[in-house]
């Protein structure tokens, strides 16, 4: 019987609102998109992506925005 393969989708997110957002994915790593920039990632189908602002790089005050599916993003 032949496992069941993770889907992998294409997404992009554009950042028009904060000075700085981290995406973080549930494996750990980030993804840093600047204010005016767009980012395309590969995420997994059902994979919980934490939208975060960074409004002071040099403090660790971070304010959680969103978490949404990888679906919910914009296909790149």
């Amino acid at each position: 019987m032949k496992k069941p393969t993770a889907t992998r989708l294409r997404r992009r997110y554009v950042n028009d609102a904060h000075p700085l957002v981290v995406l973080r994915f549930e494996d750990g790593h980030e993804i840093r998109v600047a204010r005016g920039q767009g980012k395309e990632f590969d995420a997994y189908q059902g994979e919980t992506i934490k939208v975060i602002a960074l409004y002071d790089p040099s403090s660790a005050e971070r304010e959680v925005l969103d978490s949404r599916k990888a679906e919910a993003f914009d296909p790149a």
